[in-house]
């Protein structure tokens, strides 16, 4: 009973609420966040499969810049502060194409319905694809129940159209060698549940400048050809239209500037480009509408940020990456980062919950309990690439706060990477990604303006902007109230991991192999507790060293406690 007694007796009063520093953000923010407004910029830039340079992914910038015209940022001429609020549309030659669909349709000679067309699934042409001659293409269609290099070999494919139940990718190297016309594939994961979304197809891309066409099909697509394919012969005509042209790559950036220490700054990341509403429409729309709020509020005098705060909208991963690679200067001073991916969903109809993706800790390597990754999948994360920093916890309470005022479901999974937080962390910058999953329509062309909730943008727009206001002009109280607060939430996970320890021992797992994750639990949290002496904007005192030393010593005592536990 020792351990649990003085766990006990440390969370006494844990529960009373006491002002914070947030509160008076979350009133601003809960009053002024227009959902309409990031709903209707959703609505807008969901009309178009958006790659980058291609008329959608365009039109989305331009969307995006008008709103922030109107809102008060005017366009950057010599340098990002030379005005409290500006923005700038940075300009890039691309390398390669960029590429846009324009229609399909595979027709089934004989039949009067298309088997599959763009209309309905506009994900069935992989991005890079090119077109079929004016007119369509007609040919035999050989079904391949097998992929065997050296069977397929013998068989005569010139000038016919190949489909499997697999990936088109693993056949367009096999189609081309053996003349084939084109390929239709099938690529869909369990969890979108292929068997009941039985028209979706999740987007792809193949090799540019192929002269083989592929095309995806959906669960029923695939089932009635391969149904035809099985009674006999079967005659395709296959029409597929599609824009390959030169371009630029757009990306813009909002700015805010601040009051005392403008060099920091936490930047709010969205990327423009892949087909959906939900990924990542609903990123574009929020963070747009977040950028309204804040000039809003800029220029009501509400808010007086002390640090910068950055908006980006851009190509996912590459224009966060160069953001911060491309001026070490002012990587220097990117003090958080996040990315708003996937942030609308409707998780009645998409399944799944809203999610803080951590940056890494021991959960990571160690994930049991409550903790689990998605269907995305868990990242190979070792001891040495361990983050620790307020930054997880920090997040986390504000939206439970937001979830507690608005009924809304809060939860979190272990790191993954894979969105626009990745490169904050790879550049060694504290990066969060707030997101939803498991989503069934992820990546598929089912994820429709339908499947997106307004009021889930609001709560994420209300959390991340109260979170970032808090951050930006955090004092010495922010500081003693998030060392108060990374205690207590140290405290509650090493008797979590203590009571998963126990068991596992009970179970038969090595003593010291718990022991060490006890170890590593703990080492993360005094780590952590010590970057938050970086958080006020100016340093008065010494009282957050001194709250940071006593709160390291209590994680310290609880922790030799448990581990004399462990047995």
């Amino acid at each position: 009973m020792k351990a649990k007694i003085t766990f006990l007796l440390l969370f006494a009063g844990i529960t009373t609420h006491a002002q914070t520093p947030a509160d008076e953000y979350f009133k601003l923010t809960r009053t002024g966040f227009n959902d309409r407004n990031a709903y209707q910029t959703t609505a807008f830039v969901e009309k178009y499969f958006r790659v980058p340079g291609n008329t959608g992914f365009n039109a989305s910038i331009r969307y995006v810049e008008n709103i922030l015209k109107k809102a008060g940022f005017v366009e950057q001429k010599l340098n990002e502060f030379e005005a409290p609020l500006t923005y700038r549309i940075e300009k890039r030659a691309m390398k390669n194409n960029t590429w846009e669909p324009v229609d399909a349709r595979i027709d089934i000679i004989g039949t009067s319905k298309p088997l599959i067309s763009y209309q309905t699934n506009r994900n069935m042409i992989p991005i890079n694809c090119g077109s079929t001659p004016i007119g369509g293409a007609t040919a035999d269609v050989i079904y391949l129940a097998n992929i065997n290099p050296s069977e397929i070999e013998k068989l005569d494919l010139k000038g016919k159209i190949i489909f499997s139940e697999n990936n088109p990718s693993r056949l367009l190297p096999l189609a081309a060698k053996a003349g084939a016309i084109g390929v239709l594939g099938y690529s869909m994961p369990k969890y979108t549940q292929p068997e009941i979304n039985q028209t979706s197809i999740q987007f792809g891309s193949m090799k540019a400048n192929s002269d083989v066409w592929t095309l995806l099909l959906s669960y029923a697509a695939k089932e009635q050809l391969k149904a035809a394919c099985l009674k006999g012969e079967t005659k395709l005509k296959v029409d597929i239209q599609t824009k390959i042209y030169p371009s630029e790559e757009l990306t813009i950036v909002a700015n805010v500037k601040g009051s005392i220490n403008p060099d920091e700054r936490f930047v709010f990341s969205a990327h423009v480009q892949e087909p959906g509403a939900n990924d990542n429409a609903s990123g574009v729309g929020t963070l747009a509408e977040m950028a309204r709020l804040t000039a809003e509020l800029y220029q009501a005098k509400k808010i007086t940020p002390q640090r910068s705060l950055t908006f980006l909208w851009g190509d996912e991963i590459v224009s966060t990456k160069r953001y911060i690679t491309e001026d070490t200067a002012r990587a220097k001073n990117i003090m958080w980062g996040m990315s708003l991916d996937m942030v609308g969903e409707d998780t009645r109809k998409t399944g799944g919950s809203f999610l803080i993706e951590k940056m890494p800790d021991p959960s990571a390597i160690w994930t049991r309990g409550n903790d689990k990754h998605t269907e995305w999948g868990a990242g190979d994360v070792k001891e040495k690439d361990l983050f620790p920093h307020y930054f997880n916890d920090f997040i986390f309470d504000i939206c439970k706060a937001q979830g507690k005022f608005a009924n809304w479901t809060v939860n979190f999974n272990p790191f993954e990477g894979g969105s626009d937080h990745t490169p904050f962390l790879q550049n060694k910058i504290p990066g969060l990604l707030m997101w939803h999953f498991t989503d069934v329509f992820y990546h598929t062309d089912n994820d429709r303006i339908d499947k997106v909730s307004s009021t889930e943008m609001k709560n994420i727009g209300i959390s991340a902007l109260t979170a970032a206001y808090s951050l930006l002009s955090a004092d010495e109280n922010t500081a003693s109230a998030t060392v108060t607060q990374m205690k207590n939430d140290g405290l509650i996970r090493l008797n979590t991991e203590f009571e998963l320890s126990k068991k596992a021992i009970a179970e038969g797992k090595p003593v010291a192999d718990e022991k060490h994750i006890l170890e590593v639990w703990s080492k993360w949290y005094i780590d952590a507790l010590a970057t938050v002496n970086r958080l006020p904007v100016k340093q008065e005192t010494t009282r957050v060293g001194s709250s940071i030393k006593f709160a390291s010593g209590e994680i310290e005592k609880q922790t030799q406690i448990y581990l004399s536990e462990l047995k």
